[in-house]
């Protein structure tokens, strides 16, 4: 996880996201790097729009947000998990792949 958050923080900074970058940040964060899974990321994000992925994410997210609700009515309620919609449950399949397919 930490080689996607080095990533997308390079990505705020307005920096390139390269191989020595991302070596870079790892390494000022103390982590022992991996040259493979580097590589494999850098290549994964290559020609990624990577505000566009974000955006998407947050979209799809947003729903899921939006039926919780906001405070308590002062109603005692039964605390009975509810099931999302079939198609809810798809999208938000379909979001965590493409962002699987995103970050490696």
């Amino acid at each position: 996880m930490e080689y996607i958050y080095a990533a997308m923080l390079l990505h705020k900074a307005g920096k390139k996201i390269d191989d020595a970058s991302v070596k870079k940040v790892l390494e000022a964060a103390g982590v022992t790097t991996d040259d493979v899974r580097i590589k494999a990321l850098v290549a994964a994000l290559d020609g990624v729009d990577i505000d566009k992925a974000i955006k998407e994410a947050v979209m799809t997210a947003a729903p899921a947000q939006a039926s919780a609700p906001a405070g308590d009515s002062g109603e005692k309620k039964e605390n009975k998990p509810e099931k999302p919609a079939e198609d809810e449950k798809q999208k938000e399949e379909q979001a965590a792949a493409g962002l699987g397919a995103l970050f490696g």
